[in-house]
């Protein structure tokens, strides 16, 4: 029998937000500035068609080799692990971070063991999230960290990140103080990566930085289409371009592949507007969101493609715009500035229908001229200059909807850096 799931409001957007916030261990240094550096977006362990995880099977006596490209630097670092998907507590034996060689190897010398609450274990409660305890190591913007987590015990279906477009590592046994790649012979091939129970990394010290921009929405946010392992997706392009301009704002992808503003997803996470607090407006020093989000409801009216036999309300132009609003109020409780972001086009996709595109054009309208948002970034001028509602050759990777690396460049460009202002 075909069920539906009501669309969030943004009363029970800020009560789910909540219910999922859970307070740091008691030796998180309060007293630092801290400055968000990476985050990926949590999800629950799904078995998505299209892409392979480890997130369903999980860890035993295994090392998970994780690397991330920080955009904020300075003297000090520390972790945010997150079991926010969790039915049990997570216990992790150890962890450590060094700066990235090649592949899975680590440069020598530059290993730091991490420690919570002043142990190197820890244990994450379900629905909770782990905090590091600082460690020295001295990170430049744009420089490429690498995390190694070690669990001895089963740690059961896995809180993860499914697209990361980087190659995560795996090893059995402990081998989170290995600089050599020697023992990381397993990855998931083909594939586009995952990141498992890591959700962020922040920094401290050095010289003072301006506050975090979050770039939130679905996957072309997220970076389908960019290149593995080259960190092209349309943030990375921002925070280039902000730190060339010498406005080094750090850049923090909180998008999710498949993700919808109004409903929840199997495999494409949580609604947007039940997110958007947690994944957003938590990160610390936050200043700006950039929002990207509503091509999946409008394109995707079921949650078929996850194995669930589930339709979605029927989605209108204005139950989409009734959602921005609720995350405009959301950010500018928090005093946090909000851009819009319009839908880019997706014409020849597998998903174009004419109602679609016509809800589309609705919505962009109203995001260019409602004045609602406190600036805009046309994406959808930016990758069809000319008005035909599909992306050119160059700018897409082969299914008329994801950008290539091209077009999330001129994503990034399409960006007014004097409308980050804090």
């Amino acid at each position: 029998m075909t069920s539906r799931k009501p669309a969030l409001t943004a009363a029970a957007a800020v009560a789910t937000a909540a219910s999922l916030t859970v307070a740091t261990p008691a030796a998180a240094d309060t007293r630092t500035t801290w400055n968000g550096a990476w985050t990926a977006a949590a999800m629950k362990p799904s078995g998505a068609p299209w892409f392979g995880t480890w997130a369903e099977q999980g860890f035993t006596d295994q090392s998970v080799r994780q690397i991330v490209r920080v955009n904020a630097g300075g003297a000090k670092i520390r972790i945010r692990l997150s079991n926010a998907h969790g039915t049990t507590p997570l216990r992790l034996t150890a962890a450590s971070v060094g700066r990235t060689a090649t592949g899975a190897a680590v440069r020598p010398g530059t290993i730091r063991p991490l420690r919570f609450d002043g142990s190197p274990s820890t244990t994450v409660p379900a629905r909770g999230r782990a905090v590091s305890d600082p460690v020295a190591l001295p990170t430049e913007p744009r420089e490429r960290l690498t995390i190694t987590l070690y669990f001895r015990g089963a740690t059961g279906p896995a809180t993860y990140h499914q697209l990361s477009m980087t190659t995560t590592y795996r090893a059995t046994g402990d081998h989170h103080r290995d600089p050599a790649a020697t023992a990381y012979t397993d990855r998931i091939e083909p594939g586009f990566g995952s990141w498992y129970y890591l959700e962020g990394v922040e920094t401290s010290g050095g010289r003072p930085r301006p506050r975090a921009v979050a770039a939130f929405g679905d996957s072309i946010t997220d970076g389908f289409g960019a290149t593995v392992d080259g960190d092209d997706r349309y943030p990375d392009a921002l925070a280039r371009r902000l730190l060339a301009a010498g406005r080094p704002h750090p850049v923090l992808n909180a998008g999710i592949g498949s993700n919808k503003l109004l409903t929840d997803s199997a495999c494409g996470g949580d609604a947007g507007i039940s997110r958007f607090a947690r994944d957003v407006l938590d990160q610390p020093r936050l200043g700006a969101a950039i929002v990207l989000i509503g091509i999946n409801d409008i394109q995707l009216r079921d949650d078929r493609m996850c194995g669930v036999d589930r339709e979605d309300p029927p989605v209108t132009a204005q139950r989409l715009i009734d959602g921005y609003r609720a995350l405009i109020r959301l950010a500018h409780a928090r005093n946090v500035e909000i851009i819009g972001g319009t839908l880019t086009p997706y014409r020849d996709s597998a998903g174009w229908s004419a109602a679609g595109e016509r809800i589309r054009l609705q919505v962009n309208h109203w995001i260019r001229t409602s004045g609602e948002y406190d600036a805009v970034a046309d994406f959808d001028r930016a990758l069809d200059p000319t008005g035909t509602g599909r992306i050119p050759e160059p700018l897409h990777m082969g299914d008329h909807i994801h950008p290539s690396p091209a077009g999330y460049q001129a994503m990034a460009d399409a960006i007014t850096l004097p409308t980050l202002k804090r």
